[in-house]
């Protein structure tokens, strides 16, 4: 398999250390992911309409400024390829969370099965989707639930680099933690980087086991240029 394509580059990234910094902040960057020219590919599909099933203007629904595109089915070929390569690294780590929290789901070993159990309970619609801001966009602090079967982990390509074609426009998380001050980070991404994060909450150890704390994330505002992301989310919505 080329070293360039993103299934080699997932398959040698320290799965561990992932596990532990999401345990830790709720979020891991995987560097350089995808290549230069795989990230043009992709901001490119913004402009071919027929990719997609709708296309929301944030600023209608008070998400922010800005825009994005959920894809139809079938997924382009590199979208569809990078959901089913990251899914299973994932799904280990979202079942031992689901224990520690006392959640009953647990989640098979392929996203092909995880798809039909989603498409089973009437989640049959698409998630993953392009991002587009422009000077002055942000996207508020929000959360990427779309029915009953969520899965815990959603990953995030930016597809520009940063002070290059845009400034401003970090990707921001925050938490709300039940037991302790709440806290904001910055995740730092370069072009080709991906972070993957938690949806919803993670576990954080306490004398008598786990809690959750809750987590969002956003986009801070744009001052200049363009930014482009694409969201792997890996449940379907209702």
């Amino acid at each position: 398999m080329p070293h360039d394509l993103p299934e080699t580059r997932i398959a040698a990234a320290d799965w561990r250390a992932v596990e532990d910094n999401l345990g830790r902040d709720g979020y891991a960057v995987l560097p350089s992911l995808l290549t230069p020219a795989r990230c043009e590919e992709l901001a490119g599909y913004f402009f071919q309409d027929a990719r997609f099933r709708s296309r929301i203007v944030m600023e209608r629904y008070a998400f922010g400024r800005g825009e994005y595109k959920y894809f139809s089915y079938p997924l382009p070929d590199v979208v569809g390829r990078l959901r089913q390569s990251l899914y299973p690294r994932l799904a280990p780590i979202a079942n031992r969370w689901h224990a520690a929290m006392r959640i009953e789901e647990r989640f098979p070993a392929t996203h092909d099965e995880f798809r039909e159990i989603c498409h089973a309970a009437g989640q049959q619609r698409p998630t993953p989707l392009l991002l587009r801001y422009r000077a002055d966009d942000y996207c508020c602090l929000h959360q990427d639930l779309y029915g009953d079967h969520v899965f815990p982990f959603q990953a995030i390509f930016l597809l520009n680099e940063p002070g290059r074609d845009f400034e401003g426009g970090e990707l921001l998380l925050t938490e709300t933690n039940p037991k302790r001050p709440g806290r904001a980070d910055v995740v730092p991404l370069r072009q080709g980087d991906a972070v993957v994060l938690a949806v919803n909450h993670r576990p954080v150890r306490s004398a008598r086991g786990f809690y959750r704390a809750h987590l969002r994330h956003g986009v801070s505002r744009l001052h200049e240029g363009q930014r482009h992301t694409l969201g792997i989310i890996f449940h379907d919505a209702s």
